[in-house]
């Protein structure tokens, strides 16, 4: 494939769609943006002038007949992410799937088989896999600097108000699966090893209006993990939370510890007539992780372009998928929940 520029479609204008779609369209060597898909007409419009794209799609089976398209990026409700993957991999189409990778473990091995089974690349987006940071000490502690790891300590906190669909955990698995699966892939990718058993809490603390609708939904979580070769976990999960956008891991070894990530947008600090000492904090993911999404989708083409593994699989997104199950039952039994082995 030496030379061909990879079409992309990105199925999706949200938010994180949109991220995608700027780096295909603007900076990603080896590929080119051909089309935009969303069922809403308006944004699905929008997303085309701003991109100055011809063609976009209101139903994503119409993209996938498009010969143009080689790949696709998804970038749906999670409960969606199945259909469009086994519809994608069966046209032919490479594949970078937005975490959360699917609803259950089911799904994800249908999603897994049918890339295998068509010979499509499948890459779930776990962006922080790509951070320069995240990269640096998953090498430090992998040299040994700190020793063993004993304990990994994961927490992302989002400023915004959930959309309106996350609010029912059975399209969207709650902030365990939307906030939290990032989590979730570092403390697994940091121990090297997966969860064996979880132990959940959560509440609804920040969003009463929506407690007698969506009775099970939390806004606040925190999940006790153990891991097969004995090493510990924590992640703490908030939405809502108004203060900023929050993303930071604690790595504690036997011989040290290590700290990732940092609540200040910039070095810059004012001392006001307040005796206040202020600093700008980190407003949202999307600015905090914007070169990552592009090494990301980056990594994407290089997989396509000279046949290699992703370097986030579907094991990696199904091995998420299966501690957010867990969890979820978790809060509700009120007890540790054992993962069976793979």
């Amino acid at each position: 494939m030496a030379g061909k520029k990879i079409g992309v479609c990105v199925i999706g204008s949200g938010r994180a769609g949109m991220i995608h779609a700027r780096n295909f369209a603007r900076g990603i060597d080896g590929a080119r943006l051909v089309a935009m898909a969303d069922p809403v007409q308006e944004a699905v419009d929008t997303a085309c002038r701003e991109l100055e794209l011809k063609t976009g799609y209101l139903d994503y089976r119409d993209a996938l007949e498009d010969d143009a398209v080689d790949a696709v990026v998804v970038v749906t409700p999670t409960v969606y992410h199945k259909e469009i993957v086994l519809a994608a991999a069966d046209a032919g189409k490479h594949i970078l799937c937005e975490k959360p990778m699917a609803m259950n473990v089911e799904e994800c091995d249908a999603m897994i088989e049918a890339a295998g089974r068509n010979k499509v690349k499948l890459q779930i987006a776990f962006m922080r896999r790509f951070d320069r940071s995240f990269l640096q000490a998953k090498e430090r502690i992998d040299s040994g600097e700190i020793g063993k790891v004993v304990l990994v300590k994961s927490l992302t906190h989002g400023p915004s108000v959930p959309q309106s669909w996350m609010y029912d955990i059975r399209k969207s698995n709650g902030p365990l699966a939307e906030v939290n699966s990032h989590d979730i892939d570092t403390v697994r990718w940091f121990t090297g090893s997966e969860i064996s058993e979880v132990y959940a809490l959560a509440g609804n603390y920040r969003c009463p209006e929506v407690r007698e609708e969506f009775p099970d939904f939390y806004d606040n979580v925190v999940m006790n993990c153990r891991f097969e070769n004995g090493m510990q976990g924590v992640i703490d999960g908030a939405v809502s939370v108004i203060y900023g956008y929050d993303a930071r891991v604690e790595v504690l070894g036997t011989r040290g510890i290590m700290f990732i990530g940092h609540l200040d947008d910039t070095s810059v600090v004012v001392c006001n007539d307040q005796q206040s000492l202020v600093r700008p904090g980190v407003k949202s993911w999307r600015n905090l992780f914007i070169d990552a999404y592009a090494r990301e989708d980056q990594g994407f083409m290089e997989c396509i372009l000279e046949d290699s593994e992703p370097k986030v699989t579907g094991h990696d997104g199904k091995m998420a998928v299966k501690v957010v199950n867990a969890g979820n039952t978790s809060i509700i039994k009120k007890e540790p929940v054992t993962l069976l082995k793979e």
